[in-house]
């Protein structure tokens, strides 16, 4: 009842923000905008310095805080509070009450060492949490989302957690935006909303009031919210509200949610409830059998549980916390910022990267080379269009829009531009492949100029100029200009198309309607180099079984060239023409076998993703653009740039501050390295606690005494975990990282049935040589045979880590990181002391004989060779070892 109490008081409160802020919104709509900017006290100039600090320190910084987990206190509550320590906790409870509220004499041994696994394990998690956290949170500002913002009467650009309420904003195609705004000015403004509505379509924003009063909130056409990105056109706009008094942070508590669970945190999960289920199982079997063979139920009870803490499988959120973390930092170094610790281990997984084209394969150095007419003869007239409708589009200017007006400038071709305004233009869109500009000079004449893609620059001209002349666009004509576009397109030139038309009609607004029965001018044709670091990087990848595929919207033409230079096979090539041609069934044979898509549109991208994901590959994508967000997304790694538009790194898993394929490589080798140490774990506690599960009910059977007290199995535990603490920085062979990793529960059961009765079988040849060599056979001799068992379990676990962490003979064909040999080394040394000196008696054990030590040494020679023999079966008939 107290749970529905406060989750309906959480409720409500999340509606009144949100009606409180949907209430502001409405009145900010249908004021006009000189009310508006005098009541935000602001001016078109924008605000002073001043003012901003002020309103700075009132509003704060501009984030969403509302649900925030990644802080301290969250990290610190999850390290404490994981599921493992709470049965830790537990069991402390219990065993507080049996070993001093009811016992004659307390002992708080026990209840010291079960908190002091608690606190090992936590301490840990936290610690590499943090250490993982602060390395990425530095990279991090290196990547903050920027905003053009007018302060002071100048355009600054700022972070976006710098933005406060009465700032005047300017927006381009690919901005997120910043914060809930009422627009002022709008040129072909379209905005994605699907963060809000689930919209899938964008919608126009005009800076008009809108007339729909009692209409839906997200349908203001004037109001722009936080959590919508820019699709195309400009606008200029002020901010209302920041960070959680926005619509969207209103909300946020309520739209927030964890992300469904991968492959591997499902595989961990059921390792975790199978190892926990078998603890529940054992408790109260050995208890029962305990306590019948032995007659003492109390010490029956402590010894049933301390079994069970034994074999809780406590280290493994450390040794996830720890490997991931230890990912994290590595790859921070490599400039790589991972947005959250489980992508990393995906990289292991990942067989398959979708990338783009431009500026990942290439040098994204974009340079125009040709600018000519159909016969492929230099034109300046086309430059000087070409340059126009670049130099006048208010969108987000591309490397190839700049690359025009850069080379206009050299040339002085740029002059032009003042002869003319922009009255209007037809955004870039990615079903179009074109964009227009309407221009009108200054006699009031006005004309059409559009650039784009050739084929489609092509369907929309009836008319060419030649030698000035207009004339009709022939089918003689139209081969030539294809043979002129294939010609260049060929030699790896990227081809726009550009044409005007005179004469377009008096209008306020211009549409794709207006785009046709244009003249086509000629070609402007642009180079951007192969990387000479992507040959070398496809090679790795293919290496570590990483197959690339190319999806690009570039031209069939400049794909091919390119990736022919860098290595991916382009023998096949398939446009988004084929793509959508297409049924699921063709589609499932022509991603598995083609490597370059072409003039793909950005649905076409998700689609080949979502295809390959559903053949089973775990798929990565690498994209920087506004058409890379939605793959980005769907990917199972989305992998963006520091360059990239803000909804792409917005989208993104990774971010990458230097945009190269070979840190991609570094990061499938770090996650194959990550999982390796985290199934060495896993194989580990899966075999030797099943292993456990058979010695403890032999000895409860046939032993008189137990075979080892509670305090006993606690402090082992607490001296394996210590020798675990190097797993994860361990080094992992080379072959275990060439090809992709994925989780297999049906490998750890096999692994488990192998080494989990060879271990028993030894724990039966310890307590045998006790019993009858050492003659520890009565229950006044007790504590030696408690001992032999103590130090020859704790060391036989530590050495087998050495046995289990390769496919090869340890020492000899694979060595152990340093840490894992001084954590593993420092734990053997004192079990040994422990057992050989008068410590035994601070464990209620007895001193052993040392002549008990060459029978030790025996005992873990044989179980060391009988591992690697069953090692030799093991690989024999599974293929496999890790």
């Amino acid at each position: 009842m107290k749970f529905n109490r406060t989750r309906r008081k959480q409720t409500e409160k999340i509606a009144l923000n949100k009606n409180d802020a949907a209430a502001k919104i409405r009145t900010w709509a249908f004021m006009s905008k000189k009310d508006l900017l005098a009541s935000l006290s602001v001016d078109r100039s924008g605000l002073t310095d001043k003012v901003v600090r002020k309103r700075s320190e009132k509003y704060g910084p501009n984030r969403i805080t509302t649900g925030e987990t990644d802080t301290v206190f969250h990290r610190l509550a999850e390290a404490l509070f994981d599921p493992f320590n709470l049965i830790l906790l537990v069991i402390a409870v219990i065993t507080y009450f049996t070993d001093v509220v009811v016992s004659a004499k307390a002992d708080y041994l026990t209840v010291i060492i079960i908190l002091v696994l608690a606190f090992l394990s936590s301490s840990i998690s936290f610690v590499q949490q943090q250490k993982s956290s602060k390395a990425i949170e530095t990279l991090a500002k290196e990547i903050s989302n920027q905003a053009d913002v007018i302060r002071n009467g100048k355009v600054v650009s700022i972070s976006t957690e710098k933005i406060v309420p009465g700032d005047i904003v300017q927006l381009a195609a690919g901005d997120m935006i910043p914060a809930d705004i009422r627009f002022l000015k709008t040129q072909d403004t379209f905005v994605m909303q699907s963060a809000l509505t689930g919209e899938s379509d964008p919608v126009e924003k005009l800076s008009d009031i809108p007339n729909n009063k009692d209409g839906v909130l997200t349908d203001l056409t004037d109001i722009g919210f936080m959590g919508s990105n820019m699709v195309s056109g400009s606008a200029t706009a002020v901010v209302l509200s920041t960070g959680d008094k926005t619509y969207f942070g209103s909300m946020a508590e309520s739209l927030s949610g964890d992300r469904a669970k991968t492959s591997f945190e499902r595989g961990v999960d059921s390792v975790s409830h199978l190892l926990i289920r078998m603890m529940l199982l054992m408790l109260p079997i050995v208890f029962v059998i305990n306590g019948l063979t032995k007659g003492d139920w109390g010490n029956s009870l402590l010894f049933a549980i301390s079994v069970a803490v034994g074999l809780t499988p406590e280290m493994l959120p450390v040794i996830m916390t720890s490997t991931l973390a230890k990912g994290a930092v590595s790859m921070s170094k490599h400039q790589t910022i991972v947005k959250t610790l489980d992508v990393i281990q995906t990289f292991g997984e990942m067989d398959v990267l979708c990338t783009d084209k431009t500026g990942t394969l290439t040098e994204d150095t974009v340079s125009l080379e040709k600018y000519m007419d159909l016969f492929g003869n230099e034109d300046p007239h086309v430059l000087k269009y070409a340059y126009l409708n670049s130099s006048f589009q208010t969108g987000l200017k591309n490397l190839i829009d700049l690359a025009i007006i850069e080379h206009a400038t050299e040339v002085n071709s740029h002059e032009i531009s003042k002869a003319y305004q922009c009255v209007d233009e037809i955004p870039f869109d990615f079903s179009r492949r074109r964009m227009s500009v309407v221009l009108e000079d200054r006699k009031g004449q006005r004309q059409l100029v559009t650039k784009g893609a050739v084929e489609e620059m092509l369907a929309i001209s009836s008319y060419v100029e030649i030698d000035g002349k207009v004339q009709p666009f022939n089918a003689e004509l139209r081969k030539l200009a294809l043979n002129t576009y294939e010609n260049f397109n060929s030699q790896g030139l990227r081809i726009l198309g550009v044409a005007r038309k005179k004469g377009v009609p008096d209008n306020d607004t211009f549409s794709e309607a207006d785009e046709k029965d244009v003249v086509l001018l000629g070609f402007v044709g642009f180079l951007d180099p192969p990387k000479k670091s992507a040959s070398s990087a496809i090679e790795a990848l293919d290496k570590h079984g990483v197959r690339t595929v190319v999806l690009t919207g570039d031209s069939e033409g400049v794909a091919a060239n390119v990736c022919g230079k860098v290595g991916v096979n382009n023998t096949q090539l398939l446009t988004g023409q084929d793509v959508g041609k297409m049924n699921e069934s063709r589609l499932a044979q022509a991603v598995e076998k083609c490597d370059v898509f072409a003039k793909l549109e950005p649905e076409q991208k998700v689609r080949v993703v979502t295809k390959l994901q559903e053949l089973g590959h775990t798929t990565g994508y690498l994209g920087d653009g506004i058409n890379d967000a939605p793959a980005l997304k769907q990917a199972d790694v989305g992998i963006s740039v520091d360059s990239a538009v803000d909804i792409a790194k917005e989208t993104a898993d990774i971010v990458l501050l230097k945009k190269d394929l070979l840190v991609l490589e570094k990061g499938v080798v770090e996650g194959r390295q990550i999982f390796g140490n985290i199934i060495k774990y896993i194989k580990m506690a899966t075999s030797g606690n099943f292993g456990n599960v058979i010695s403890v009910i032999f000895a409860s059977i046939f032993i008189p005494f137990l075979p080892m007290l509670p305090v006993q199995i606690l402090t082992q535990n607490l001296l394996c975990d210590f020798a675990q603490m190097g797993i994860p920085f361990d080094n992992v062979d080379d072959e275990y990282i060439q090809k992709p990793q994925k989780w297999d529960t049906g490998s750890i059961e096999k692994f488990m049935w192998y080494l989990g009765p060879l271990g028993s079988i030894f724990d039966v040849i310890c307590f045998a040589v006790m019993w009858w060599i050492v003659g520890a056979n009565t229950t006044n001799l007790a504590p030696i045979f408690q001992c032999g068992w103590f130090v020859f379990g704790t060391v036989s676990q530590i050495l087998i880590i050495y046995m289990i962490r390769t496919a090869k003979i340890p020492f000899v064909h694979s060595n152990p990181a340093k840490p894992l040999l001084f954590s593993s080394l420092s734990i053997i040394f004192v079990a040994l002391v422990v057992g050989f000196s008068d410590l035994a008696i601070g464990l209620d054990m007895q001193a052993l004989p040392f002549s008990f030590l060459p029978w030790l040494l025996l005992m873990l020679l044989g179980y060391c060779l009988a591992v690697q023999a069953i090692k030799k079966v093991y690989i024999s008939r599974y293929q496999e070892w890790l």
